[in-house]
């Protein structure tokens, strides 16, 4: 009877935990595409490095280095209405910074008790310097669990 037992109650342990449907790729991340003035990708000729400010404790690396790339994907704040970040392009020749401020509204979102905590994002504003960076525009404001979504369009300057 034991040996009989002891599958029978593991099998209603697996059942009971079958129907839990937590998403496995649960990144909320913000995507900015590069782009030319007249809507064309862009491509990132210079090194970025592109860090957030934190309140209260040390900035965090969100990317460290980028070259080559047409788009990026950063990471949101669950706390602040408005993040700050600060944008490092960097080549032989010449240093330049910008910084970026997002505002947004922060959406908790549930899935189950058996799931991670997550925040969706609603973006209302961005504003920029003006160094390397042209302009920075929303492209689309809801940001959540979807990997393909372009957020932002991102317009570099003219290259020194």
């Amino acid at each position: 009877m034991k040996k009989l037992l002891f599958p029978v109650l593991m099998s209603l342990l697996a059942i009971a935990c079958s129907s839990i449907d937590c998403p496995v790729q649960n990144k909320v991340e913000s995507r900015y595409a590069l782009l030319t003035p007249d809507q064309k990708t862009d491509t990132l000729r210079d090194t970025l490095s592109i860090s957030i400010h934190r309140y209260g404790r040390a900035d965090t690396l969100l990317l460290n280095k980028a070259i080559g790339v047409t788009t990026l994907k950063l990471h949101v704040s669950y706390i602040n209405s408005e993040d700050t970040l600060f944008f490092k392009f960097r080549n032989l020749s010449y240093a330049v910074d910008d910084t970026v401020w997002l505002k947004k509204e922060n959406i908790p979102h549930f899935e189950s008790v058996d799931c991670g905590a997550a925040y969706f994002h609603q973006l209302t504003g961005v504003r920029c310097t003006h160094n390397a960076i042209d302009s920075i525009t929303i492209n689309n404001p809801t940001v959540d669990y979807d990997p393909q979504t372009v957020h932002f369009h991102l317009y570099l300057a003219e290259r020194w």
